[in-house]
């Protein structure tokens, strides 16, 4: 006679926690500082989640989101104070810039990913409302402030991904070194080049960031904006 299997009851195991998009975010920065954004999709996160993809989907919506739910997570990471940068809004304003690139510097992948992920969250929110204090502080009219900041964090974004990638890639310094060398020995039929070298190449990053932070801000509080009196 076979002996009969005793049946496990439900009740033994212990209860999974309720699916929160909370936790789907969480579990999507932990899964991304491990092993690369690349790894952060909805079946990845599923499996950790001990659950189907499908029911992720109640908290969010595609992987493009995903994404954007975790770039406004790591924004909790910029330091809105300004590095104690004193009670001046421009160098306030750049520090806040400076650590915004920062945090997307230490991950090339989101930071490519922020070029086109538009992140809603709380975070993202108070980045956004500290950047247009600052910059209102200027005098610039309301409408130069408003355009002004999606210029600022555009630039920063585009700074950090581009600067990442190449920190990350090992043909970089031959490919900057190669350029550099096309452009040092341009003829005649170049003059414009000729005329700007060593320019062209010179300044350290750090240098060249500054620099352009001044540009967009001058020319943000000084440029009217369309179909405004300034």
């Amino acid at each position: 006679m076979t002996a009969r299997r005793e049946p496990i009851s439900r009740r033994e195991r212990p209860a999974k926690p309720a699916l929160s998009r909370r936790w789907i975010v969480d579990t999507a920065v932990r899964v991304m500082r491990a092993e690369g954004l690349e790894k952060v999709t909805m079946r990845r996160l599923a499996k950790e989640l001990d659950t189907g993809p499908a029911s992720l989907y109640v908290y969010v919506a595609n992987t493009a989101e995903l994404h954007a739910a975790v770039l406004d997570a790591l924004l909790g990471e910029v330091d809105l104070a300004g590095g104690g940068a004193g009670g001046d809004w421009r160098g306030q304003l750049r520090a806040v810039l400076a650590s915004y690139t920062s945090v997307l510097f230490a991950h090339p992948q989101l930071a490519r990913s922020a070029l086109v992920a538009r992140p809603s969250g709380v975070n993202y929110l108070r980045l956004v409302e500290r950047v247009l204090d600052l910059l209102s502080r200027s005098g610039a009219s309301r409408e130069q402030v408003a355009w002004g900041v999606d210029k600022l964090l555009q630039d920063a974004t585009a700074t950090a991904a581009e600067q990442s990638a190449q920190e990350h890639d090992p043909m970089t310094e031959d490919d900057w070194n190669a350029t550099t060398r096309a452009l040092r020995s341009v003829d005649e039929a170049h003059p414009a080049i000729r005329a700007h070298m060593p320019a062209l190449v010179s300044g350290s990053p750090e240098d060249r960031m500054g620099w352009s932070f001044d540009v967009l801000v001058n020319g943000i509080t000084r440029t009217p904006v369309p179909g405004t009196d300034g």
